[in-house]
């Protein structure tokens, strides 16, 4: 049996977080203007900073995200973990057992929700938290968290799906 790692999702999924970012942060499409003045951000700053390093940066943050949701999307992690990660070392019912259910729940219905789940019981909490102490508004906090909704219920399918 081979880890339940889908290495063509991932790379899929994380290249979706930064095309929904694009659409969702638009000043002249989505959220833009509202989160610019939410923020505090300016036009001159946006067009200041490492374009390539902060887009590279983020498309690494992605991958690393679509890594770790996929653990929370593809249940067969969860029997891979009782086996200690080795499933060589496994006793003959694990084989059986993901033989029976090796692709259980694998579909992107599956994955989105576990993927809105992550974003409102993972991102948003986060995200809050963070505003708050911020003295950020309410207004920032649903768009910032209702990006992370939308993305990560759209990787999540990703992941699961493929």
């Amino acid at each position: 049996m081979e880890l339940p790692i889908n290495f063509i999702a991932i790379p899929i999924a994380a290249v979706a977080a930064l095309f929904i970012g694009a659409l969702w942060y638009n000043p002249k499409f989505g959220f833009g203007m509202a989160w610019m003045r939410e923020s505090g951000m300016t036009e001159e700053r946006m067009k200041s900073g490492n374009i390539a390093i902060i887009f590279g940066l983020a498309l690494v943050f992605a991958a690393m995200l679509s890594f770790l949701l996929m653990q929370f999307t593809n249940h067969q992690w969860g029997a891979l973990s009782m086996v200690g990660a080795k499933p060589e070392l496994a006793k003959p019912s694990f084989e059986a057992f993901m033989a029976d259910y090796g692709n259980t729940f694998r579909t992107f219905k599956h994955g989105a929700l576990h993927g809105a789940m992550f974003g409102i019981l993972g991102a948003l909490p986060i995200i809050g938290t963070i505003a708050l102490f911020e003295r950020k508004s309410t207004k920032y906090i649903a768009i910032n968290a209702g990006y992370w909704i939308v993305t990560l219920t759209v990787m999540g399918s990703i992941l699961c799906g493929l």
